[in-house]
């Protein structure tokens, strides 16, 4: 039986360890350090007016974005950070028109501050401040000649409350208009009687302008005319009859007097006297007989004849 021949065991060759080389560490080259600007951009916000009209705008730190602020001109307490403040005034409220006048503020934005009304009683209007409402209407001289206007009421707000009293008569008026003043002075009989009057205008601008004017055709303006006048002259009696004009001077027509001849008591104003009498006219001869009466006048009573 071979023997096996043992084989050599290789004996392990310790392998050297390599000694660590010190690596030079290598030098940083120095970076360069570049220079931190001193100043910061700045942006101010309100250059490109963020808040509108009626408002101002202020950007307190112009390093910072969205940090302006805008307030409202009509009220500095009233402000937004950032947009736009809510600017919207009632300009009435602080009753801008006092007690007796109303407000009205048709817009109430701060774009249209001074847009408000005032409006009085009569109607006068102001707009962006107190009306001013005392208006005196007689200033026009709404009743025109002849009359006197009177506004009692013109502090105190009132319109159409002038009054318009006539010159000549006081006691003829007209709230809020001329008061009819025309005047007929005829109506008063300022000719007397026996005249004829006549007043064309019978306006109390044309007072005095009235005629009287006598039966003889004789007139006078604005006065009683001097009618003289003998009645008798155109001998309105006739025969037998005396005729008297007791008042001839006195302008009076119509009042001339007849009185008969033949008996004085028999007498008529204003026309002949019925002097003549036919006795005869009552048959005082009865049947049978003729009457005759000659003389037929009142002072010859009982002298007509009876014959068979």
């Amino acid at each position: 039986v071979p023997t096996a021949v043992p084989t050599a065991v290789p004996t392990a060759v310790p392998t050297a360890v390599p000694t660590a080389v010190p690596t030079a560490t290598p030098t940083t080259a120095p970076v360069p350090v570049t220079a931190v600007p001193t100043s910061v951009p700045t942006d101010d916000e309100c250059a490109s007016s963020p808040c509108g009209g009626g408002q101002t705008c202020n950007d307190p730190d112009k390093t910072k974005s969205g940090d302006f602020e805008c307030s409202c001109n009509s009220d500095k307490s009233i402000k937004e950070t950032g947009a736009p403040a809510m600017c919207t005034k009632d300009e009435c409220a602080s009753n801008p028109c006092g007690g007796s006048q109303t407000c009205d503020d048709p817009v109430k934005t701060v774009s249209s501050i001074g847009d408000f009304t005032c409006e009085c009683a009569n109607g006068v209007k102001t707009t962006g401040a107190a009306a001013t409402c005392e208006t005196d209407e007689c200033a026009t001289s709404p009743c025109g000649n002849g009359q006197t206007c009177t506004d009692p009421n013109k502090a105190s707000n009132k319109l159409h409350d002038f009054e318009c009293v006539c010159d000549s008569d006081s006691s003829i008026k007209k709230v809020d208009g001329p008061a009819t003043c025309d005047k007929d002075e005829c109506s008063s009989n300022p000719c007397g009687m026996g005249q004829t009057c006549d007043d064309p205008m019978k306006t109390v601008g044309s007072i005095g302008d009235f005629t009287c004017e006598c039966s003889n055709g004789v007139k006078s303006t604005g006065t009683s005319a001097t009618c003289e006048t003998d009645e008798c002259a155109s001998s309105p009696c006739g025969n037998g009859q005396t005729c008297t004009d007791p008042n001839k001077a006195a302008n009076k027509l119509h009042d001339f007097e007849c009185v008969c001849d033949s008996d004085m008591s028999i007498k008529k104003v204003d026309g002949p006297a019925t002097c003549d009498k036919d006795e005869c006219t009552t048959n005082p001869c009865g049947n049978g007989q003729t009457c005759d009466d000659p003389s037929k006048t009142v002072g010859s009573i009982g002298d007509f004849t009876c014959t068979c």
